[in-house]
């Protein structure tokens, strides 16, 4: 089956979680908004076009007849159809908890930027920025990594990886996540990440994974630039 991926064309946002695990698990699909005329199916599917419900936002991945909106819905999907996720439910159901851990870390890490409102510009909210960005580097960053680090060393199966002995779909997001923060926040990461060498170490190993080391040297793998959710602003990087 060929997948199909609707997520903005210019950024890895969020899309970029569900086209990791489409990389690892060798599957078939298609980014289509960045195909031509992509942007107007996706556009078209988010208004409810073609008999499907409405979506709130992209992603929305669609898998034969399903069309599946968020990104945790859709690695929660994938996980069980790509041995990204374990087989019993109650490792499913922990891999997804991660898993929305890792959007409320990801939520913060966008409001750095954007801590009024997502209609502003930067250059609007950039004094109460630099407040947030701090608070962020000081406090919340180094809680979700500690967080992170504490589940890696008590996984009874060993600590290299969040979830059993195996590769997960949260694995993948975990990589994305400190890639993403060390892109936005190089000097920053640069101190905080000496305290949680299990996640570094985790990111390093998810990026030599052959598929994803294709992957991330590809030109299919979008570069962070000021338009994504990471975005570095050298005033910020405290």
């Amino acid at each position: 089956m060929r997948y199909e991926l609707f997520y903005w064309p210019e950024i890895q946002g969020r899309g970029e979680f569900v086209r990791l695990a489409l990389e690892e698990a060798g599957a078939d699909y298609v980014d289509v908004a960045r195909r031509a005329k992509g942007m107007d199916a996706m556009l078209r599917l988010l208004g409810g076009a073609q008999g499907a419900p409405p979506q709130f936002a992209p992603p929305y991945l669609r898998a034969g007849k399903l069309l599946i909106g968020q990104t945790a819905n859709i690695l929660a999907y994938l996980g069980a159809h790509h041995r990204l996720a374990p087989a019993n439910e109650a490792g499913r159901l922990w891999t997804n908890q991660l898993q929305l851990t890792i959007a409320d870390f990801l939520v913060e890490a966008h409001d750095t930027h954007h801590p009024i409102g997502s209609g502003l510009y930067y250059e609007d909210q950039q004094k109460e920025a630099k407040r947030r960005a701090a608070d962020f580097i000081a406090g919340r960053i180094p809680k979700y990594l500690g967080y992170f680090e504490r589940v890696l060393a008590r996984n009874q199966a060993g600590d290299k990886y969040l979830v059993g002995a195996r590769l997960t779909y949260v694995d993948l997001s975990l990589f994305q996540m400190v890639d993403g923060l060390r892109y936005g926040f190089p000097h920053a990461m640069a101190r905080i990440e000496k305290k949680h060498p299990r996640v570094t170490a985790l990111h390093g190993r998810v990026a030599a994974r052959p598929r994803i080391a294709a992957y991330l040297a590809s030109k299919h793998r979008i570069a962070f630039n000021q338009m994504g959710i990471f975005r570095h602003y050298k005033e910020l990087d405290r």
